[in-house]
């Protein structure tokens, strides 16, 4: 019998959560996804102290203010993972904008389009890309900006419909609603114990992937964050799933059946439409106090994470200079 990540491949594409481009290779996924905190770790790694090395020295020719410098270098590290990473998948590769951006509008479109241009600067074309934002409500403006000029977007950080009904209106290619994050909210507030059904990050997907295509909705739904292998069995069928390579070795190595558990024919009930302006989506986001807090605590932890390979490369930078 095929291996559940096979059967999983058969129904939903699988799609590598990872930085760890030697894990790519091995794992074969359609697409790739990264973030700051992936690449963070991805750079700490001596296997691609070259990646780090060449960002370095082409940092030590460039002109301004050190900041400015060090943020450039930062972009340049982040094409150039995303610039391997699609040498060995034969689908997308998200590459996100840093979350210190999460609530300007104009520095979304503007570091989007830059790193498109690096990409095509490299041979890379955009719709080979995605550019990964925070699903705030400035994030799906600047993505709606973007999908106009033909930049394709992930928002990310998404806890809630709202969010998901936003994205879809302002007609955002792919959302990556998270799952063992809502998990995490609900086993602290005193919630379970929860099974992978009765699991509340299992059960907010469906109910997303429910209202798209119930409304005819043809943003990809790629769930996200999993803590087990039972959160991803219960949404096999998904659009797509990003899952970190210890998951796909656990569901490589397992065998016995995986049936569909989401079907675009058979939705069953899903939510009613929703119309949003600025005034409801605030209003709503804020009544979903899992939501709102797990969407801060979000954005807080990849501003640090960026702010550590800021400060790395910063280092890198200064000793370059002494040498």
């Amino acid at each position: 019998m095929p291996s559940k990540l096979d059967q999983l491949r058969a129904m939903t594409v699988v799609v590598a959560d990872t930085g760890d481009i030697e894990a790519v290779r091995r794992l074969k996924p359609q697409d790739c996804t990264t973030n700051p905190t992936l690449l963070l770790k991805a750079v700490e790694a001596p296997a691609y102290g070259h990646l780090l090395d060449e960002a370095i020295d082409w940092g030590r020719k460039q002109a301004g203010s050190a900041e400015a410098v060090t943020a450039a270098v930062c972009d340049r590290l982040a094409v150039s993972f995303g610039t391997e990473l699609t040498k060995i998948v034969p689908g997308r590769v998200s590459t996100e904008v840093d979350a210190d951006l999460s609530f300007d509008i104009e520095g979304t479109v503007a570091k989007a389009r830059a790193l498109i241009a690096a990409y095509e600067a490299r041979g890379v074309p955009r719709d080979r890309i995605l550019i990964k934002i925070a699903s705030t409500w400035e994030g799906i403006r600047a993505a709606e900006v973007l999908q106009r000029e033909g930049i394709d977007c992930n928002l990310t950080l998404l806890f809630s419909l709202v969010q998901a009904a936003a994205c879809a209106d302002a007609g955002v290619f792919l959302i990556s609603p998270f799952v063992g994050r809502i998990l995490d909210w609900h086993v602290k507030a005193g919630g379970g114990p929860y099974t992978a059904e009765t699991d509340p990050g299992v059960q907010s997907v469906r109910r997303i992937y429910a209202y798209y295509k119930a409304h005819g909705i043809k943003t990809v739904v790629m769930g996200a964050s999993f803590r087990n292998t039972g959160e991803i069995e219960a949404l096999a069928g998904c659009d797509r799933l990003t899952i970190g390579p210890a998951l796909m070795d656990q569901l490589a190595a397992e065998e016995g059946p995986l049936p569909r558990r989401l079907d675009p024919a058979n939705v069953g009930e899903a939510p009613a439409r929703m119309t949003l302006d600025e005034r409801s989506f605030r209003f709503l986001l804020n009544e979903d106090a899992m939501a709102t807090e797990k969407l801060s605590e979000g954005i807080r932890l990849f501003v640090k994470d960026l702010r550590a390979l800021r400060a790395l490369v910063a280092r890198r930078l200064e000793q370059a200079k002494a040498a």
